[in-house]
Formats: structure tokens, sequence, C-alpha cells
């Protein structure tokens, strides 16, 4: 009987048979009566238990052999070293070796692929309590390979450590998932694996192909939003969470068969696939950890049943077919309702009357070619539904024969209202005004040329509208003051011109009527009186009241002009002689305004050319200290003498040259003709102070204005503080950040800047606080008034105390009596210019007055 322990090496026969010899010493012992009866009893007992744990220790034995060959599995008992101590009868038929040709080999002799410190990992494992498992290849006696994978664990016997590793056989798995694999790959379902989070895990090329996707990347993360549009059966839009394969991991239950649509966006294709999913838990779970989809491409099944109906219900697309020799129309369920009659037509002539008159022909004549001719149909009709409510339908068709010759056409039809619906939003957006919802210039231009062009159309009248004032206000308060004061002047126009004439905004403050007189004569005067008294109450903005009129110009045609543009600029001809004459008037055109815009025209060209002609020159007006009567400064004015309009005014021509941008370079030749003049009186010996130049608006958004005024001082050698510069208020509204700069360097220079005329635009006393400005001048508008209108003086005096608080200097323009001068200084204005004391001068007679100073009671 052996008695070696599980997991030992074979014992020598010496120490097998070590307890047989004790057991039959200590039962001689017994035996012999020469010991003592109470040693001999001992003996006896010590020999029945000696007997009983080899007893035991063989059945332990047998018992582990029973159960150590009982396992399925190859199974090895190794030491540390890798060192085989036993084998099962599972590993001997697995490896084809027997017990005693593997036990005491390395492992090595059943893997020869391991490396050297194979064992290491295996023992780190154990020592943690874990279970080490590997996948490797063993090898039988034959040489031959198969793949096993192999969990390995650590117990201890006789004071050492022992590993216990159990090989399975994979070789059974791996040929089924070979076939497995094959399986998905022929099958023609498509069949989709992912895990609880949505990630692919295996597809087979069915599904590629059913998807329609190029390649297995492009479902990594299906469905994508971005990709795929998902769909119910019944073509309503459903999310990611209605899908089976989420059911499946909410309920962990297999969904049967189950329809749902796949819109593919990049490809612009709809599937209908029919889909089947099937739950995989791990062991132990509770949940799927997988799940497993079948489908199959239901789509053309889907086309012939009522629920593709549905689906093309969302494209508003109906089917038709129309018997041409029985003249039976069937029409599907979505024609019907497209087409809204209440009794579906049965034959082309009930479709055929739900469209208008002219569609009706086009139509026919269509379905007539098609029938024939075997010419498609694809026509866009109008018609109107039952309800009144208007129709537009896209209808698409062709023929087809059978063996009978009986001819049937067959097509779609849509629904296209929506589309036709927002191509004449555009097309009114796009002959509308945003700001006003008026027609735009190229919408009335466009309504002019057709009913100019139709004899019977032809007799109209144009009323071109310039609001007086507008830019006042919109530079005084801001664009968005501009923009409201617009809106409410066109709502007035329009409602003054009611059903008389159509009103458009031809641009900027200028609006356009154009109306037909159809036997009233007087019918455009009569809408531009109305006009007109529209404008009488004030418009409020921000809390403010502010009239604001309008000078209005009216030609007819074709008297006045047989084209659009003609007409339109003869009525501005005669706006703008409205505008001169006494605004917030209407004026008719004539033959002699025409005239003048031609004066306009000329004036403007030769304008151009003046600086180039040297046809420009400056004369000096002083500016007086009114108490002592001496010259502190003067202001340069520019005079223009045309060779062919003689001698032109400033205000003749200086608003066309700011209109036509050229106050730039004429302002440039002012500015380096003004401070040459200062540097020779300077050269001379002349003791004035400074010069005064006017600066337009334009530039400052047209020029470099602060780098022209440098270098025409550093060209003449003047300090900043002999050039004083007077910008009008319409500068400060400009209030960009290049504004604000340009000032900012200018006061840099050391020159005085002034604001001229104020208080006859809307600047806020904002611009006076934040902008580096050392003087104001008091327009000439309110000094001919003082002393008598008590307006003018309240305005002069809130000026004073303005310019006082500011610690701003002033200067009174337009002192023309001695009644005025007194008025000013008790305002404590010290300084004025005006033809009491100078009109402007020439360089020599000025210099003749500075030479020879006047009294303090001269008044020139």
């Amino acid at each position: 009987m052996s008695h070696r322990p599980p997991g030992a090496a074979p014992a020598s026969d010496s120490s097998a048979d070590e307890p047989q010899r004790i057991a039959s010493a200590l039962a001689a012992a017994c035996r012999d009566t020469a010991l003592p009866a109470g040693l001999r009893t001992l003996l006896c007992q010590a020999r029945d238990a000696l007997e009983a744990t080899a007893s035991d220790a063989e059945s332990a034995q047998l018992r582990y052999r029973a159960l150590f060959d009982a396992v399925p599995d190859p199974v090895s008992i190794l030491d540390e070293r890798g060192i085989v101590l036993d084998l099962n009868k599972a590993g001997m038929a697995a490896y084809k070796r027997s017990r005693e040709e593997t036990v005491g080999q390395p492992i090595e002799l059943l893997n020869p692929d391991l490396p050297k410190d194979h064992m290491k990992p295996v023992l780190e494992t154990l020592h943690r309590g874990a279970t080490y498992v590997i996948e490797v290849t063993n090898m039988r006696a034959d040489g031959t390979r198969f793949p096993v994978e192999v969990h390995s664990a650590g117990f201890m016997h006789e004071g050492r450590r022992c590993v216990v590793a159990v090989a399975r056989d994979l070789s059974a798995r791996r040929e089924a998932e070979l076939r497995y694999g094959q399986l998905l790959e022929v099958i023609d379902k498509g069949v989709m694996v992912q895990d609880a989070d949505g990630n692919l895990l295996q597809v087979n090329a069915a599904a590629i192909r059913i998807l329609g996707v190029k390649q297995e990347d492009s479902l990594r993360r299906f469905p994508e939003p971005d990709t795929w549009t998902l769909l119910d059966e019944g073509g309503h839009r459903i999310s990611v969470a209605d899908l089976p394969i989420q059911r499946t991991l909410r309920t962990g239950q297999a969904t049967e068969s189950t329809v749902i649509g796949l819109y593919h966006k990049p490809e612009r294709r709809l599937r209908w696939l029919s889909v089947t999913t099937v739950p995989l838990f791990s062991p132990g779970g509770r949940s799927p950890n997988q799940v497993i989809s079948l489908f199959s491409d239901v789509t053309r099944l889907k086309r012939d049943s009522a629920l593709f109906g549905r689906a093309q219900a969302l494209a508003r697309i109906g089917g038709w077919e129309w018997e041409v020799g029985r003249d039976a129309l069937y029409l599907t369920d979505e024609a019907i309702r497209i087409l809204g009659q209440e009794a579906p037509p049965a034959n082309m002539a009930g479709l055929l009357a739900c469209l208008g008159l002219g569609d009706q022909v086009r139509f026919s004549d269509a379905l007539r070619a098609a029938a024939e001719h075997a010419r498609p149909i694809d026509l866009e009709l109008q018609g109107r539904r039952q309800d009144g409510l208007p129709l537009w339908l896209r209808i698409i068709g062709e023929a087809e024969t059978d063996e009978s010759a009986n001819i049937s056409i067959t097509g779609t039809v849509q629904d296209i209202h929506e589309r036709k619906q927002a191509e004449e939003t555009l097309r009114v957006q796009a002959r509308t005004d945003p700001l006003t919802g008026l027609l735009n210039r190229d919408a009335i231009l466009g309504e002019m040329g057709e009913r100019m062009d139709d004899p019977a159309q032809a007799r109209l009248a144009v009323l071109y509208i310039d609001l007086d004032r507008f830019k006042m206000v919109n530079d005084g308060l801001g664009h968005s003051a501009g923009d409201s004061l617009l809106r409410e002047a066109a709502r007035r126009i329009a409602m003054s011109v009611a059903t008389d004439g159509l009103v458009a905004r031809f641009g900027g403050d200028e609006f356009l009527v154009m109306c037909h007189p159809e036997g009233d004569d007087a019918l455009p005067e009569a809408v531009a009186q109305r006009i007109l008294d529209a404008f009488e109450p004030a418009f409020r903005l921000g809390g403010e009241e502010f009239h604001v009129t309008a000078s209005i110009g009216i030609a007819h045609a074709p008297h006045d002009g047989d084209r659009p543009q003609t007409l339109i600029q003869n009525a501005d001809a005669a706006m703008y002689d409205s505008k001169r004459r006494v605004r917030n008037g209407w004026q008719l055109y004539s033959p002699t305004l025409e005239e003048s815009r031609e004066d306009r025209l000329r004036l403007e060209t030769q304008l151009r050319r003046a600086v180039d002609n040297g046809e420009f020159h400056l004369v000096y007006q002083p500016q007086v200290d009114m108490r002592r009567g001496t010259i502190v400064a003067a202001e340069a004015l520019i005079r223009w003498r045309n060779r062919q309009l003689g001698e032109m005014r400033p205000d003749h021509f200086i608003g066309h040259a700011e209109t036509t941008g050229d106050i730039v370079r004429i302002g440039r030749w002012v500015l380096s003709e003004a401070c040459k003049q200062v540097a020779q009186w300077r050269a001379a010996g002349h003791g004035l102070v400074r010069v005064a130049v006017n600066v337009s608006y334009r530039q400052f958004l047209g020029d470099d204005l602060a780098g022209t005024v440098r270098d025409v001082l550093e060209e003449f050698g003047l300090p900043g503080s002999a050039l004083e510069l007077e910008f009008t208020e319409r500068a400060l509204i400009e209030d960009s950040a290049d504004t604000l700069h340009a000032f900012a360097e200018l006061r840099e220079m050391g020159i005085l800047l002034t604001i001229d005329d104020f208080g006859e635009g809307y600047s806020a006393l904002n611009y006076l606080r934040r902008l580096p400005i050392q003087g104001l001048k008091l327009s000439q508008l309110f000094v001919e008034g003082v002393p008598r209108n008590h307006s003018d003086v309240a305005v002069c005096q809130a000026i004073a105390g303005i310019a006082r608080s500011l610690g701003l200097g002033l200067v009174a323009e337009g002192v023309e009596s001695e009644a005025q001068r007194q008025f000013l200084l008790e305002l404590g204005v010290q300084v004025g210019q005006g033809f009491l004391f100078a009109p402007g001068l020439t360089p020599s007679e000025l210099e003749h007055r500075i030479a020879a100073p006047q009294p303090a009671s001269a008044t020139g």
C-alpha cells in the first residue's frame, strides 16, 4: 500500500516500507509477555493508532488520485521552479505522455515556447491571492501543438509552495469561432454585436452592405446623430433610446422583428430594416453586457405597403396612376390629402379641375405628349384646394404600356406650397426695404419700367420726397434715432398715399411715390399736399419733439420723361428747387429746372479742377478784442473765381464739395496756403498770433488729418500755436476711435481746437466734456438777433454760460453793430469778428491793419 501524499514525488522503497516495519515491531511488542502490562497496553494503542493513520492516508491518497484523474482537463502540479510534480490522466492523454515521463521534468517539456523567467509573473500573481490565467500553445509527445487556456492557483504542501495548473483545450472553441465567423460572412442578414455603451464589437459584411456604409469604421459609434436620422415604423422621428438595442439593454429581453427607418444623411438615402435583438450576459451578470442585432433590408417591401405611404407623407409626395383608355384615375392617400378635395377626383377631368385655367392647358398638353410620344411629365402647377387655400404641385409622370396595349401614366404628385411660399418671401424681401417695410429702389424702378413699357399705363407721375433737417437729427442724436425717424416718416407717407400709388424708400432719407392720375390730373399734387400735412405734427424721439418737414418734387410721364431714370431725375430736380425756395413744399418739374441741374453738374465739374487751375484764393477776416479793438487772430476764408462761372461764394460750392468728397483736397490746399501766409507774416515781423482754418468732417473720414497738419507745420516751420482749427458739430458726431485719436494728436501739437457755429446742430454736451476742445464760436444765426430778440438773447446767454462753466474760449461771429458789441461784452464775450470790424481782407490789407492797430473806441 502506498502512503505518498498528494502532490509528492514517489518515495524510495525504504522510506515507503518504514511505517510497515514500525507497525510489525509494535505488534510484536504487544505480544511480548516479558514487558509490563501497562507498557504493552500503551504499545498496543500506538500500534492501533498507526494502523488507523496509515489506513486514512491510503484512503486520502486514493481519493486524491480519483479526484485528480477525474478532472477532464489536463492538470499538472509544479513546484516554484516549474518542475512537474504530478500529472493527471487527462494530461497524459492530452500530451500523449505517461506520468513517469513527465513527473520530475520542467514544464517546458509541455510548452517549449515559455520564456526563461515564465514562473515569475505566475508566482507574483499567486502571492497576491489571485488566479493566474494565460493562453498558450502546448505540445504533445508527437510534436503537434494545440491552444490552451491555463488557470494556475497556489497551495502549500509540507512547508513549500506548489502550483496547480489546469489547462483548458481551446481547439474546439477556436474551431467554433472560425465556423461562427464563416457563418457571419455568408449569411445574408446583417449582424452587429455592440456592448452596453453602444460601441461596435463585431459586424459582418452583410450589415455593412445593407447599411450602405463604405467600411466598418463608419459604424464604430452607430448611430451617430450627425450621420443618421432614425424613424419608427410610422415614419416619425425617434431617438437612439427608442431603438430595439436600447430596449433590450433596459429590459434584458430579446425584441422580436421591429421595423425602423435609417436615413443616411451623407448619402441622402432612406433604408427600412427589420431588426431583432438578443441580449448576452456575462457570467453572474444581471444586465446584458452585449447585444446581438440581426436585421434585413425591407425597403422594397415597405414601398409596397401602406406604411411607406405614411413615410412619404413626411416629404408630401403622393402617387397617381391614370389609365388612359378607361379614364380611371387612382390616387394614393397622400395624393388625396395634398389635393385637399372633399371628393377625390376619379378621372383626369376631376384632377384638372383642381388647377388654374392656364395650368389646366399645360397639364393636358403634357398628358397628351406622354400618351402619344412617351414624353416624361415634370411640371409645377398652381391651383386651389376645396378649403380655398392655394395649391402648388409638382407633378411627375411617365407612360407605361403592357402587352395588351393598355396605356397608363404613373407618377408622383408633390406638395411644393412651402417652397413656393419661401420663394415668394425671398422675392418680397428682395423688393422690400428692411428698415421701413416699403418697396426698395430696385422694386420701384422695376414697377415703373413695366408700367411705362405698357402704353395703357405709361401716363403716371412720380413724387420725389426728401426730408428737411433729417441729417441734423441723425447726426445729433445718432443713427438709432435716425432710423426711428425714417420708420415714422415712412408710415406717415404711406398713410397719406393710401391706395393712390406705390411708395418706396429710394435711399437715405429720400422716398418715391408712383401714382396714376387716371382722369384726375391734380392727384399727384393732392397726394403731395397730404404728405406735407402729415408732417405737421412733431416727431417724438426719446421723449423730445422735433419738427421735420419734407420737400417734394413732382414729374409727369411721358411729358417730363419716358423712362424711369429720366422721370426720377426730373422729379429730383424739382425737389431740389422746392428745398432751395421754401422747404416744406412741393414743386412741379419745368424745363428751366433741367438747366439748374445742368448748372450743378457744371459746378461740380469745374470745382474738381479748381485746385489744379489755381482758381482758389484766401481772404482773412480779423478776430478782434472787442474791448480794445486790437486784432488777436484771423480766420482764413476761401474764395473761388472761375473763368466760366465767375466769382463763387463759399455757400454755393462748399456743400457740393462735401457731397462729392472734393472738400478733402480743397481743405488740404486751404491749410497749406494759410500756413504759408502765416510763415510769411512771421518772417516779416508781424505779430499775428494765429490763423483759424475751417475743417470739414470729411477730412476726418477721408484723410489723415493729424498727419497732414503735422507735415504742413513742419514744411513752413510753424509751431502748433500759430494754427487754430474750426470744426462743425458734424465732426464731433463722427464718434469713432480714429476721430478721438486725431483730436488728441492735434491737441498735443499745441493747435487750438474750436467748434464753429456752436448751437446750430444737436450735439450733446457730452462731446464738449470728452473731447480736447478749447473754444466755441457763437453762430451768427444767434448774434444777428441780439439784443432785440429775446430767444436769441437767451441762446447767447446759455452758450456763454456753457463756455464759462467748461473753461472754453468764446468768439462771436457776425458782429455788425455797436449794440451787438456792447451786448456781447456785457455777456463776457471778449473776441468777435464781423463787418463791424472788417470783412475778409487780402493778406496785404490785413498787414496794414496789424501794423496800425485801432484804438479801443474804433469800430472799423
